[in-house]
């Protein structure tokens, strides 16, 4: 490997709002809101505020699939946030996340209504709330919060990382593509190794685990997010590949995908749901 940068850190950092690649213009040094925007509320007792990104899709699969296993409490009304056109900078949106990243949630069941943010925090929230796939004995629920925890702490590695530096970074880093490739690729054997022996990431039953990694790593391997399958080789991970086409296979999650997507093709986006009945309109819509 050459090294092909000769840039020196200064003293003290300034910001500089031109550089950061695809997302420099939503990118800052600071939080809070940028302007009053106030946000929408439906009829349903949880309101999500989100984008069909992994994060997204996580908190999407999981209510569609506690639909279908017929808690009607978990009905719910799911908002888009243009993250590019800075939604998620809103007042209403701060007042519910103040770190400003989707999604997040608005539980109008109880009053006064709770808030959640982080999309891990949603899962379990909406698992203790409706009592399902988060197991009960202690071993099992251990091992559930443990592939919960794994995937929130490997995700960044994968999407702010090698995500970032091969897709969308003004430019191509030899250094950071070579590191945050190696981290993936591990990434990609302990979950290999792991589902070698078992059908789903804690065993035979499909818990919280298995949908909060499959949208990123399940993603990675069956759909060429950040297009990067061959150059990943994702194709060599096979019981990786066989458990995402496996749960590819529920209607729950096939749902759960399409939920405030406004990008791919046209018949894998919805941009706000807000009844069973809109998966059945005209794509896109």
């Amino acid at each position: 490997m050459t090294e092909t940068s000769d840039y020196t850190p200064p003293k003290v950092w300034q910001w500089d709002s031109e550089s950061g690649g695809t997302w420099a213009k939503i990118n800052r040094p600071v939080a809070g809101e940028t302007h009053e925007k106030t946000l929408p509320v439906g009829v349903h007792p949880l309101q999500l505020y989100s984008l069909g990104t992994p994060n997204g899709v996580k908190v999407t699969i999981l209510l569609e699939e506690l639909l279908a296993l017929g808690k009607t409490g978990a009905e719910y009304d799911a908002w888009l946030i243009d993250i590019g056109a800075g939604d998620q900078f809103g007042s209403g949106f701060v007042q519910i996340n103040p770190n400003s990243k989707i999604p997040a949630l608005l539980d109008h069941s109880v009053t006064p209504a709770i808030r959640v943010f982080e999309s891990a925090a949603i899962l379990f929230y909406l698992a203790e709330k409706f009592e399902a796939f988060l197991p009960i004995t202690a071993a099992q629920r251990a091992e559930c919060l443990s592939w919960v925890f794994w995937q929130m702490g490997s995700a960044p590695y994968l999407g702010g990382g090698f995500g970032h530096f091969y897709s969308y970074a003004p430019t191509k880093i030899e250094y950071c593509i070579n590191r945050f490739t190696m981290e993936v690729k591990r990434q990609l054997d302990v979950l290999d190794r792991n589902l070698s022996t078992r059908r789903y990431l804690c065993g035979d039953e499909y818990t919280l685990a298995d949908i909060a990694v499959y949208p990123w790593y399940g993603a990675l391997v069956t759909q060429d997010l950040y297009g990067a399958a061959e150059f990943l080789d994702v194709a060599s991970y096979q019981h990786v590949v066989r458990w995402a086409l496996d749960l590819e296979a529920r209607p729950a999650v096939q749902r759960g995908r399409r939920v405030n997507k406004t990008w791919g093709p046209e018949e894998g986006q919805l941009r706000e749901r807000h009844d069973a009945g809109d998966f059945d309109k005209t794509p896109g819509a």
